[in-house]
């Protein structure tokens, strides 16, 4: 029987890293780069990468902790210095009044915030932060109800650094997180994004500036003996950025070394409910890479470092003119399929110029404000469509703008100005939003979907999502091509997809994807044939997939931190009728989060199905006092298994 023992993968796991990290060169510190490359390390200094995670020192600490107080929710906090350190005083809800001293602080605008050692390791991000422009304190969640005992607290484990937070703020990061005795002995080589954050460990780069030879050679390296390399294209840059500016799910602990495949390192959350609109425009915060793989700009060979610079990060020109470097009457030779005339005119946005509207980001890059005061774009830099918000609910520039204006006046002004647009046919967003609504009804263009090659990737894959999500099991060799699309994104979708197919027929269908060049792929596969019995397998094919198999679970232990971890463990030991692992599994999400409600209803079940009613009702007692609201639990008292105590 498959069973997961977390310490056999730790050891697994680690000898695995181990010997990964004796194939590549030793990290040295950003401070050993400067000599040489001064002007990249002058433009790097001031930026956000460097000043992601920073040292609670009077220089790095923007906030007033001249004895200020803020109240929120029941709770008292007070900001100090005492000594030449920074202090935070929180009295919660209940009472209790602890006092922390500032462990290191996070940002440096539009807001800073701060991260408090709660034990010894286990560093959580405060909830109270700097508000850099109103130069006030303010809280992340207002409108929430937030006692010391919710998973959701500033304490919890949502708001964990080492787990959730610290491998994008810092280089060289290694989490170490034991699951045996749940602490953290994390270890980054630096605090904030240094230069082998993107170029990967130096020491070897070193050695070749300097003339050395090294005394065991490495493989793999590029010319300037460095991890990574740039020279091999614009998706080599792209996916260096991804690294941290996406939603994804990471394989490794910490910090994958700079120059693996995107898609060895992460699986990247598709365009689902809860995260994008129904077209796939942003709706909670993802991180820009999968807006930007929506994007013409990304079909035609765009990376991040063609308007952004690469170590001020800041924006190449001003206004307009990051834009008007390609989309103007001199056009740029780097990208020949452009229209060669002059965008930024009226004649094209309609809007006075000067204004708000007539900048290109207003219409091509709608807003949202995250983290209370902090505003990011959409980088799919879509053509604004309010003919499809009114099919797809999903918002517009326009009336983003024009908020007392609906979405049929916006269309119709559109209409109006552009009479004759080729962007107005049918967009992969109504076919997604037609199968959010009814997977089955929307089978036909979800197939298609999923097999037309000129759309993005993206959108492909969450067709195929939405189909699996059908339980429709009448797909046929259409989706089976699938498995060798160009895309990984479509690759992994589609083996997931094949979980609608008896054993037999998935076996013989995901055999090759085992084999697949990418991590993520070759992951999903072998999840899907999890259930499979090894006799419908070849030996072969038995043997990858348990190598498959070994590389999911060491995520997984990598994410042993995660609540969600522990519910896709309870999850698969409830796949292969291991019922005591599933509880465990359970047990151990509601130990990270009390008012995990699915978790307490399956830990109630499980107990009625191993010991009996009784057993169920003590356990349905415990669930109650951790979430006293639960509409299912209250519900499962008039049930005959567990009589009224």
């Amino acid at each position: 029987m498959f069973r997961f023992n977390l310490c056999v993968l730790l050891f697994a796991t680690l000898a695995t890293l181990s010997a990964a990290q004796e194939q590549t060169p030793a990290y040295v510190g950003s401070a050993e780069c400067r000599d040489c490359h001064t002007k990249a390390a002058e433009a790097w200094e001031g930026s956000h990468h460097a000043k992601a995670w920073t040292a609670p020192t009077a220089e790095n600490i923007v906030a007033d902790f001249n004895d200020t107080e803020f109240r929120h929710d029941g709770t008292l906090t007070r900001f100090r210095v005492e000594d030449g350190r920074h202090y935070i005083t929180v009295t919660e809800k209940d009472g209790v009044t602890t006092d922390y001293p500032v462990h290191s602080v996070a940002g440096i605008e539009p807001l800073q915030q701060y991260l408090l050692e709660t034990e010894p390791g286990r560093i959580q991000s405060f909830d109270v932060v700097w508000d850099t422009i109103k130069q006030e304190w303010f809280h992340l969640y207002p409108d929430q109800d937030l006692p010391p005992d919710d998973g959701l607290h500033w304490t919890g484990p949502y708001k964990n650094w080492n787990a959730r937070c610290a491998e994008c703020h810092a280089t060289g990061f290694e989490k170490n997180y034991s699951p045996v005795t749940r602490s953290y002995s994390s270890v980054p080589v630096e605090i904030g994004v240094g230069c082998e954050a993107c170029h990967g460990p130096g020491s070897a780069h070193i050695a070749w500036a300097t003339g050395k030879s090294l005394e065991e050679p490495l493989t793999g390296l590029s010319e300037y003996r460095l991890t990574i390399d740039y020279d091999a294209g614009t998706e080599t840059v792209l996916q260096q950025c991804a690294s941290c500016h996406s939603r994804r799910e990471a394989h490794f602990d910490g910090n994958p070394v700079p120059g693996i495949p995107f898609n060895d390192a992460y699986a990247l959350a598709l365009l689902r409910p809860g995260a994008y609109h129904a077209d796939g425009q942003i709706l909670d915060e993802v991180y820009v890479y999968g807006s930007f793989l929506q994007s013409k700009m990304y079909q035609q060979g765009v990376s991040c470092s063609n308007c952004h610079e690469v170590h001020s990060a800041e924006l190449k020109a001003e206004g307009n003119g990051v834009c008007t470097q390609c989309h103007s009457p001199a056009g740029n030779p780097s990208f020949t399929t452009l229209d060669s005339k002059n965008y930024d005119d009226p004649s094209h946005h309609y809007h006075e110029a000067g204004t708000e509207g007539a900048q290109c980001k207003s219409c091509h890059m709608i807003e949202r404000v995250y983290m209370g005061v902090d505003g990011r774009r959409d980088h799919s830099f879509r053509i604004p469509r309010p003919d499809i918000s009114l099919e797809t609910d999903s918002p517009n520039a326009c009336t983003d703008c024009h908020s007392d204006q609906s979405s049929a006046w916006a269309a119709a002004a559109i209409e109006e100005w552009y009479p004759d647009s080729e962007n107005r046919g049918l967009h992969y967003g109504q076919v997604l939003a037609a199968g959010r609504a009814n997977a089955v009804a929307a089978r036909v263009p979800l197939t298609d979907l999923a097999g037309d090659t000129t759309q993005p990737g993206i959108a492909r894959a969450t067709a195929l999502w939405l189909l699996e999500q059908s339980g429709d099991a009448t797909l046929g060799a259409e989706l089976s091509s699938m498995l060798t699309d160009t895309d990984p994104l479509v690759r992994a979708a589609a083996a997931s997809a094949h979980g609608l197919f008896p054993p037999a027929e998935r076996a013989a269908a995901l055999e090759p994807a085992l084999d697949d060049p990418r991590r993520m792929v070759r992951i999903a596969a072998g999840k899907t044939l999890l259930d499979v019995p090894r006799s419908a397998l070849t030996p072969s094919a038995s043997e990858r997939l348990g190598a498959a198999l070994r590389e999911w679970q060491a995520g997984l232990l990598n994410r042993a931190d995660f609540p969600e971890t522990h519910i896709i463990l309870a999850g698969t030991a409830l796949t292969m009728r291991n019922f005591e692992g599933a509880e465990r599994a359970f047990r151990e999400v509601v130990l990270m989060d009390p008012q995990r409600e699915e978790a307490w209803v399956m830990l109630v079940r499980i107990a009625d199905a191993m010991r009996g009613p009784q057993a169920a009702a003590q356990v349905l007692d415990e669930a109650l006092q951790a979430v006293p609201g639960s509409d299912t639990l209250n519900s499962m008292r008039s049930e005959s298994l567990l009589p009224p105590q």
